[in-house]
């Protein structure tokens, strides 16, 4: 999706990751406390401030390296903390708010789709890279993190109805954190790669139409 990009469009990435992933982080703190935990606000991550949410190396050096390198990117933000026994409606409550962030991503490719829709026409070649650069990303973040794999934010959905000895099995891999996510882009995704970036095209096609 980003191989040939010019450094203009680098930027365009960048600066897209960032506010596409603060306002997803954001949005799982703020269901959390609409749920009745207050521990993202407690920590000064209920904001939409980007400088809050993202990590040095995981949201801005990885990615570009990544990019640069032709390889497929893989972005990762400081999660927002939430208390699972602080929030309303127990697993369900903490699904909602695992799938805040990555439906917050579909509403934000949405918009750009209609931006694009309605002036895609009249937009100047920056403002048309922009929107759909914008859109790309947004797309990639919700389908990505509604794969139902822990720590993703999907897995959150699985949780709530999963029985409980595959919770327990979610929990152990869960329990290696990030390093978890890296063996599970680098290994396991590569096995559902083609079908995921067929999907990302198709509904990217769809929104910009």
């Amino acid at each position: 999706m980003f191989s040939g990009l010019s450094g203009s469009e680098l930027l365009i990435v960048l600066v897209a990751l960032i506010f596409s992933m603060a306002i997803h982080e954001a949005m799982h703190g703020f269901v959390a406390h609409w749920l009745g935990d207050t521990t993202a606000q407690e920590a000064g991550r209920l904001t939409l401030n980007p400088l809050k949410h993202i990590d040095l190396v995981t949201t801005v050096l990885l990615p570009m390296i990544l990019i640069l390198s032709g390889l497929p990117p893989f972005f990762a933000a400081k999660p927002v903390p939430f208390n699972p026994s602080r929030v309303k409606f127990d697993e369900f409550g903490a699904a909602l708010i695992g799938i805040a962030g990555p439906l917050t991503n579909l509403v934000l490719a949405i918009i750009g789709g209609l931006v694009f829709r309605i002036w895609g026409a009249d937009l100047s070649s920056l403002t048309y890279n922009i929107v759909v650069i914008f859109t790309e990303i947004n797309v990639a973040f919700f389908l990505f993190n509604m794969i139902l794999f822990p720590p993703l934010d999907g897995s959150r959905l699985l949780y709530a109805f999963a029985p409980e000895p595959l919770q327990d099995f979610m929990r152990q891999i869960e329990a290696f954190g990030f390093i978890g996510i890296l063996i599970f882009f680098f290994v396991i995704f590569q096995l559902i790669a083609n079908p995921f970036y067929n999907l990302e095209a198709h509904i990217v096609h769809l929104i910009l139409g």
